[in-house]
């Protein structure tokens, strides 16, 4: 699952609005916003703040290759 729809399915799921879920990641709500519509260019560290409050994290995980 992309990060996008994880926080907003997330977020919903325990009823807090954007503003309540910046507050409590201590982010502002426009890069709440800017998370949730899936930009393509955000810092790792606040997107972090965010995912432990769910217990989760960005990580790395390995990708298939597909030999041509």
């Amino acid at each position: 699952m992309k990060i996008a729809p994880y926080i907003k399915e997330k977020r919903k799921r325990l009823g807090l609005t954007q503003t309540d879920l910046a507050e409590k990641a201590g982010v502002g709500l426009r890069f709440v916003r800017d998370l949730e519509q899936g930009k393509a260019t955000l810092r790792l560290d606040k997107v972090n703040q965010i995912l432990e409050l769910f217990g989760s994290e960005v990580g790395v995980i390995r990708k298939e290759v597909v030999d041509e």
